[in-house]
């Protein structure tokens, strides 16, 4: 059976980086491997298994083009109100909180959008229903 592990993202700030994941979302250092040309940081929060890979390209000076392929990453959340003002008390820049009701009545999540700083989409989601 296979199980998700680990997904990867390419950034060029490892500091900030680093500081954005475990501001927002708790996120820890895991294991660090540093290569020549590249180093590889993981992280994971307390509560998962689950790794995010970010991936420092040396000597990269330009921001990375996420092109249309990219979608989202996404966290569950036990508190989405305090993890919205948490990331906006650090100046991070949460979009509004929006309760997402596909046929107008039925709640099928609440969540708000928040971008690393490389870009990357992250949606931040209250922990309930498939949602976990």
């Amino acid at each position: 059976m296979a199980k998700p592990i680990h997904s990867m993202i390419r950034v060029r700030d490892e500091a900030r980086s680093r500081a954005f994941y475990k501001e927002v979302f708790g996120m820890e250092l895991k294991d660090r491997f540093d290569f020549e040309t590249f180093t590889l940081v993981y992280l994971a929060a307390p509560e998962s298994p689950f790794e995010l890979e970010l991936t420092v390209n040396k000597g990269r000076d330009t921001p990375y083009d996420l092109g249309d392929g990219y979608g989202h990453l996404a966290f569950a959340v036990d508190d989405l109100a305090a993890v919205h003002a948490a990331a906006k008390a650090a100046g991070h820049a949460p979009r509004d909180i929006v309760a997402f009701r596909p046929d107008g009545e039925t709640l099928l999540a609440t969540f708000f959008f928040i971008a690393d700083p490389d870009g990357y989409q992250i949606e931040v989601i209250q922990s309930a229903g498939r949602y976990r």
